[in-house]
């Protein structure tokens, strides 16, 4: 039986579909057999349809004789932290993060938090789940609710990063969107609280709720951003926080309620990482890449990019030795949190960049203007390939570079695209940017759609 959740770095499928809780079963017996694992976390978001596939993983993993550590409702960058901290030999977390309703899926990590691709394990992984030839189940299997440990060590990690001294008395919106970000928010603020944070929060949407009553929480789409700017706005905050449902995203708008593009946060971050070490390498995905390349440069680092995704960016970081890397779709990664993602960790510290420089859109009006972006655009194309192509031969022949580490990036004196097909969802994406000539935006994102959407 061919498995058709699998994905490119994890696992992703319609309910009853490509996913039910027997193929659920199936991935976390073949997780246990290809890592060899004895001991795993495992950790689930706030979905109606994630205690269900949790349980039947935790299932699959005694049946291989495993010790199972249950972190209960948790965000994916909890479960990362807590299978180093815990000394794991792999973590899975079900999350569908900002799938629709009827999605779920299976986020997963092998010993030391690194990332699972093809080459890693999750080949295997597949292969052994189709099989399904399992046979007995074993003996010995354990399962222990860790999630208070879990969480209190994982707080303690995301807090190092801040210098509370610094904080002054901002007023913050954050928008959990219903997800699992609340309770594990909770927690955080508590710490704050407990080192004499003066930081005040207004909270939105905060309680998980399965239902998504407010929407599936994906602020990427610009269609769901104005309940968080609205919300800003209307309570005077100096800036609003918005994650998505297993909060690893993190996105940002300013005291007016302006969503703030990923890159710039990308280069605001690089930049505060910078300062602290002068000459570090600091990874980027290929979609919007001149203003990181720029600021990075500038602040005597080094730029290094890799392909889209979690699993690419974390092996380059790894690879590398690089302290921070960011994605603009809102994915920061961090080398002192077991080189992963956080969507809790860019929060506070952008609190403590305002704190100690001023208003978010202060910071970020002048590399708007010097590299200004059209923001990710999505097509539902019937034959992505042959778009794709069309696009190539209209542009490429003019080009100064071709880069094809993801999808096609094209590169002029003056504008600059990716276009890609999306690894999780049936969409291909396009970003386009420029060298300060925001006028040139529309212009150029309308003949590449043109040549998209000819049929």
């Amino acid at each position: 039986m061919t498995l058709t959740c699998f994905k490119t770095y994890d696992i992703r499928g319609r309910l009853g579909v490509d996913l039910d809780e027997k193929i659920a079963y199936r991935v976390g017996r073949g997780f246990a057999r290809a890592l060899s694992a004895q001991k795993v976390v495992v950790g689930r978001d706030c979905r109606a349809s994630s205690q269900e596939l949790a349980a039947a993983v935790v299932e699959a993993l005694l049946a291989e004789g495993v010790e199972v550590l249950d972190l209960g409702l948790a965000g994916t960058e909890e479960m990362y932290h807590a299978t180093t901290h815990f000394g794991a030999d792999g973590g899975i977390e079900i999350t569908a993060s900002h799938n629709p309703i009827d999605y779920n899926g299976l986020k997963m990590v092998r010993k030391g938090s690194a990332p699972l691709d093809a080459a890693s394990g999750l080949s295997a992984i597949k292969a052994l789940a189709e099989a399904d030839d399992f046979g007995p189940t074993k003996t010995g299997g354990t399962l222990r609710d860790v999630s208070a440990e879990a969480r209190a060590a994982y707080v303690e990690t995301v807090l190092s990063f801040v210098d509370v001294k610094t904080l002054r008395p901002l007023k913050i919106l954050l928008n959990a969107g219903n997800g699992a970000a609340g309770p594990t928010f909770d927690a955080i603020a508590e710490g704050l609280a407990k080192l004499g944070s003066p930081l005040q929060f207004v909270l939105l949407h905060h309680t998980p709720d399965g239902t998504f009553p407010n929407g599936i929480p994906n602020p990427l789409l610009v269609e769901n951003r104005p309940q968080t700017a609205e919300a800003v706005v209307a309570s005077g905050a100096d800036l609003g926080v918005a994650w998505d449902g297993d909060f690893d995203r993190c996105f940002f708008f300013d005291h007016t309620g302006a969503f703030i593009d990923g890159e710039y946060i990308v280069g605001l971050l690089a930049e505060v990482f910078l300062a602290k070490e002068h000459g570090a390498k600091i990874v980027h995905d290929p979609r919007v890449v001149w203003n990181t390349k720029d600021v990075v440069a500038a602040a005597g680092g080094v730029a290094v990019q890799a392909g889209t995704g979690h699993a690419f960016v974390k092996q380059a970081m790894r690879d590398t030795g690089a302290v921070y890397g960011g994605e603009m779709s809102a994915h920061h990664y961090f080398r002192d949190f077991v080189w992963c993602d956080s969507g809790m960790i860019p929060f506070v510290l952008i609190a403590e960049l305002v704190s100690r420089k001023g208003a978010l859109a202060d910071l970020v009006a002048g590399r708007r203007t010097a590299f200004p972006s059209s923001g990710e655009i999505n097509f539902h194309l019937t034959d992505p390939k042959a778009a794709i192509a069309r696009v190539r031969a209209r542009f490429q022949p003019l080009a100064q570079t071709v880069d094809e580490t993801d999808g096609l990036s094209l590169e002029f004196a003056e504008w600059r695209f990716n276009l890609r097909s999306s690894n999780t969802e049936p969409v291909v994406r396009l970003n386009v940017e420029s060298r300060g000539q925001a006028n040139l935006l529309a212009g150029r994102v309308t003949l590449v759609q043109e040549l998209l959407l000819e049929e």
